[in-house]
């Protein structure tokens, strides 16, 4: 392990080793995307179309990355995105996320659909947490999901608004992945072939959605799809104003995560919200639409002198991180930027993926001749 480790110096290499190290429905969940993955591939393919210009002799023998990010002091512009089902991919799930972020001084997003407590992640660390709302048909799941958050003294609470259906994930439908996986004779031969990842699965404390397990037994007990999740619990009659109220109850720094438009982020600012991560869930929903990186400047141009502005999806590198800083993004984050990692070697394969971006980040600042990330700037970049 030490050794594939050792050889895992970026994104893609951490994508190989999950590939290697999970069964096939688990790993496609976490790789695949919805219809033909086209806006997927931009997510990433978009900031081939922009260059950086660089400039010498600034002396930059001592840099500086931190940033600000609703309210929290982060040691490097890029945080974990919130995701679902951790334990899925290895068996310390979000305990080994947070633990990870926080030692590299960045936040932990927590997603509703985590599979470990709020309660104990907040234990584990005192890093900075945000996290992740749904919002459900169930109000009585939304006042506890509220009031857990609260109690955990999480610092930011994130409602997701680009889930108000399922998308159409047509890997998780070929490989029949659910959560819990629902072992069918498609897919037995490669849970069989991964015999780490099944005794781990079988043998340690069951898998569930902690957070949600006494309100539907979706996820937990009876197996069902992310997308069939969203399309049949969370709430379609989701509107600003039910946004706004959120943000009201919940009293401290709040984002909308999935914003994409202008306008939208426009309305964002009317309701008060703190920020926006500009994001198209990773290509997961709305297949052809545009990625983010290609929106956040006349987003930035727009609202971004009145609210934060988080680019997430498709940073692989550090480069990524600087042109969205330079476009006018506050900070990045990703998912599979650490997921893969996560399942290729738990806590010490999220270390070093984030050990790699923060590298990244730290030579890439030097070669550009910025000694901070706020002098990163639109003169810096010429598309394409």
């Amino acid at each position: 392990m030490t050794q594939a480790l050792q050889n895992c110096r970026n994104v893609e290499d951490f994508r190989r080793l999950a590939k290697r190290r999970l069964p096939a429905p688990v790993f496609h969940y976490i790789d695949g995307a919805a219809d033909d993955e086209v806006t997927y591939a931009r997510n990433t393919r978009s900031f081939e179309e922009c260059d950086l210009v660089p400039n010498v002799l600034a002396g930059v023998e001592e840099i500086d990355m931190s940033t600000t990010v609703l309210g929290q002091k982060l040691a490097m512009p890029v945080f974990c995105s919130p995701t679902a089902l951790q334990r899925l991919f290895h068996h310390d799930g979000e305990r080994a996320v947070a633990r990870a972020a926080a030692k590299f001084g960045t936040l932990c997003g927590v997603s509703s659909l985590s599979t470990v407590s709020l309660a104990e992640i907040a234990a584990l660390t005192d890093g900075p947490k945000m996290f992740q709302f749904y919002f459900h048909k169930d109000r009585g799941l939304n006042s506890a999901l509220m009031a857990k958050a609260k109690a955990a003294k999480f610092d930011v609470l994130t409602l997701t608004v680009d889930t108000i259906t399922g998308g159409n994930r047509e890997r998780d439908l070929e490989t029949g992945f659910t959560a819990p996986p629902r072992m069918t004779p498609a897919s037995l031969a490669s849970y069989a072939l991964h015999p780490s990842w099944t005794l781990n699965f079988l043998l340690r404390p069951k898998f569930e959605l902690v957070e949600l397990k006494d309100f539907y037994s979706e996820g937990t007990k009876d197996p069902v799809t992310v997308g069939g999740y969203f399309s049949s619990v969370l709430d379609q009659s989701m509107n600003w104003r039910d946004a706004e109220q959120l943000r009201a109850e919940w009293g401290g720094p709040f984002c909308l995560k999935g914003v994409m438009s202008v306008a939208d982020a426009e309305k964002a600012v009317d309701i008060g919200a703190d920020a926006i991560m500009v994001s198209n869930h990773g290509g997961r929903q709305l297949d052809g639409s545009r990625a983010p990186f290609d929106q956040i400047a006349e987003i930035a141009d727009a609202v971004g002198d009145r609210i934060e502005v988080i680019l997430d999806g498709g940073v692989r590198r550090g480069t990524h991180v600087l042109k969205a800083l330079a476009a006018g993004a506050r900070a990045c984050s990703g998912g599979r930027l650490y997921l893969y990692a996560l399942a290729a070697a738990g806590q010490p394969g999220v270390e070093t993926a984030l050990a790699n971006i923060r590298a990244e980040i730290e030579r890439d600042m030097k070669l550009m001749g910025v000694t901070s990330v706020s002098a990163l700037n639109r003169d810096m970049l010429r598309y394409r």
